[in-house]
Formats: C-alpha cells, structure tokens, sequence
C-alpha cells in the first residue's frame, strides 16, 4: 500500500486516480511515499525520509525548496499546461478591461445609484460612456513574454482577434514551437518586442533571472501608452518601476493578477485577487495531472513534467525494474551494468537520462532483485537513490 500525503484543498478528481486498493490517501499520512499540494509552502518543512516525490498541481514551484529536495532525491513535479486555458481566457479579459474602460464604465454607472428618475439616469449614462469609448483589440499589436504552453495559448487567440502579435522566448522548445502559429513574429530581444507592442503580456516563471525583469530600463523600451498585463507572478516586476511608469503616462495600465497596497491604490492598476488558474476545470486538469504523474513514478519509475530531473519514460517488460539516480558523472551506469553481470543478471531493457548535475536511470532485468543487489547499487559512488518498482 502507497501512501499520499496532501496539502491544500486537491480536487476530487485528481484524488480519485488513487486507486483504493493499491493507495492510501489524507492529510495526516506520517510517513508518506510522495506529496501532493497546490500553494503549500514546504520551504520551513521537514519533510520524512519516506518522501520519494513531490508534485504540485499548478505551474509554479516556488512554494516548493527544490534546490533542497533535488540534493534528497526528490523528484519535484508540476503541471505545465493544465491551467493554460483558464488562465488564456483571463488575459483576453485583461485585453478588453485595458481597451475598452470597461471597469471605469461600471465604477461610474454604480456612482449613478441615487438617480431615481429614470430619464435623468438615461442622460447621465449617455453623457457619460463618452469618456469609457476606449478601443478596439483588432489591428493592435500584443507582445507575449514567454511562448509556453499558456503563452502559445494567448498568442493564437489574438491572432484570432485580428491582432499582430510578436512573441519573444529565448528558451523555445522545439515542442512549444509546434503549439505556435506561423504568424506569430519572433523578436530577437526583450527591448525590441516591448518597442513595438500596444500590450504586453508576462507568461514567464519567477527564477532568477526573471525576477524584476520588468524594470525601469524595460519601461525605457516600452511603446508609449502600452498595457502590461501581468498573469504570471507578481515578483516578475518592478513595483515602484510599474508605478513610475503609471504616472508618467508611459504605461497607460497594468492588469494584474497579484494586488499590493501601493497598486491598488492606482487608479490604472486593474487587479484580480489571483484568479488565474482558479477555475474548476483547471483545478481538476491540475489535480488528475499532477496525480497520474506521481503514479506513473511510483508504479514505473517514470518521470514526465519533473522540474528538477530529467524526463525519463519507459515501457514495462515481463521483468523487474529498479531505477537510480546519481550524480552527472562518468562511470557510473557502467558500474552499475557490469556488477549486474558479474551476478549473472541478464538486463533486458534501459535508459539513462540527464539534467544539469542529476543523471536518471530505468533498468529492466529478468529476475527478482534482492535487498542486497539494491543495496550494492546503493553503495556505488555517486549513487544517491535507488528503488525497486
């Protein structure tokens, strides 16, 4: 029986891929084989020795030490994509909100609540909506830091618009290049996207090179008049930049989804109190995400969406499989494969995988592996974990 531990409220749905008989899920599991979580913040947590994974159901992991972990052994997952499409709908409300005057519009009509005539009410609105006319989105141009599964996303739906979009992602995959359209215009640089774009949108995570990107020399680059929307993380901007910027004119609203006491007292900050990911469909595709990913690695050893080991998947055999991390080095693995040989162990399938410092490895052999097998593999230098699955 594999045991679960949950933090935060994880929907049903994900929960439910734990099947009865083979896990034993809840919040108070002392000793459990992986985590699960959504905003926890583990970086004061002392975490059982029991503890082979974590996975939050969401994008971000900076609730989550995985520096700390990665050192453990830990393989920490998140789900990237599950959200893209809530929070995609979001920025296209963001778009209009910043086009259109729309929550000005509605903060005047409301401001009209003791007009009881009913003609009076009429004159006032009509004299009124001309200061909330605002624009359209067709044939304006939007800038999208980060072409991502969620940036992707936002990019292909203004083009649907009618809108020119450019897109700037110094680290594109080859897979997330699929997922963008062909019209999209790639900027070489951050400065050259944010010249020539009348909105910008952030879809980018918070790591040490981004924090505070958004600065005063990016505004120095930014069209006159441009909208930021910022969905991401809060800690992507300057906030005092943001505010310079606000007064100035040269930034004519930021949309946000991460409130402080200094935005909102603006009057051209829009902000959301972190609805980003909040819908229930997003929830569920984060949950049953993030839980079939920890069954896959605690079932098979595979390892898919980790932000700290390398993706690694392979197919069951007849036979049995262990799995082992070590540190990226050479010699290893050979080790490894030669002790099973000198044991007469016959290997039927493997694969080894890299990333940065951590190498991961799958192998299948033909017959039962023993404690002490495990054990030998364990003592190999540079070997820092090792399971039968």
């Amino acid at each position: 029986m594999k045991t679960i531990r949950t933090y935060n409220n994880i929907a049903s749905k994900g929960l439910n891929q734990f099947l009865k008989d083979s896990y034993r899920v809840s919040a108070d599991e002392a000793e459990p084989d992986a985590i699960l979580l959504r905003s926890q913040k583990l970086h004061e947590e002392k975490l059982p020795k029991s503890v082979l994974a974590v996975a939050r159901a969401g994008a971000g992991v900076n609730n989550i030490p995985v520096n700390d972990y990665t050192r453990q052994g830990i393989v920490v997952f998140n789900t990237p994509g599950a959200n893209a499409n809530a929070v995609k709908e979001l920025v296209l409300a963001s778009l209009l909100l910043g086009s259109r005057g729309i929550s000005q519009s509605m903060q005047y009509v409301n401001s009209l609540a003791d007009v009881t005539d009913a003609h009076e009410l009429h004159k006032k609105v009509e004299a009124g909506k001309k200061a909330y006319g605002g624009g359209e989105l067709e044939g304006k141009t939007l800038g999208v830091v980060g072409l991502g599964a969620i940036g992707a996303k936002v990019a292909n739906l203004a083009l649907s618009l009618g809108m020119n979009v450019i897109g700037y992602d110094p680290k594109l995959s080859v897979e997330a290049a699929w997922r963008l359209s062909s019209d999209v215009v790639k900027a070489d640089n951050l400065n050259a996207l944010l010249s020539r774009s009348d909105y910008v949108t952030l879809h980018v995570p918070a790591v040490e090179a981004t924090i505070g990107f958004i600065n005063n020399e990016a505004f120095s680059a930014l069209k006159q008049g441009a909208k930021l929307i910022n969905l991401a993380r809060g800690e992507l901007v300057d906030e005092d930049a943001v505010l310079s910027a606000l007064d100035t004119g040269k930034l004519s609203y930021y949309i946000a989804d991460f409130p402080t006491p200094k935005l909102i007292e603006h009057e051209r900050a829009i902000l959301f109190p972190h609805l980003g990911a909040s819908t229930v469909e997003a929830e569920e595709n984060c949950a049953i995400m993030a839980a079939k990913q920890l069954i896959d690695f605690l079932e098979n050893g595979n390892i898919v969406n980790s932000v700290n080991f390398p993706t690694v998947s392979m197919e069951r055999t007849t036979g049995y499989r262990i799995t082992f991390a070590n540190d990226n080095v050479p010699k290893v693995l050979g080790i490894v494969i030669n002790l099973l040989a000198d044991l007469n162990i016959n290997v039927i399938d493997i694969v080894n995988k890299s990333r940065d410092d951590i190498a991961y490895n799958i192998i299948d052999i033909e017959q039962r592996p023993t404690a002490e097998l495990l054990q030998q593999i364990a003592n190999v230098e540079h070997v820092f974990q090792v399971r039968c699955v």
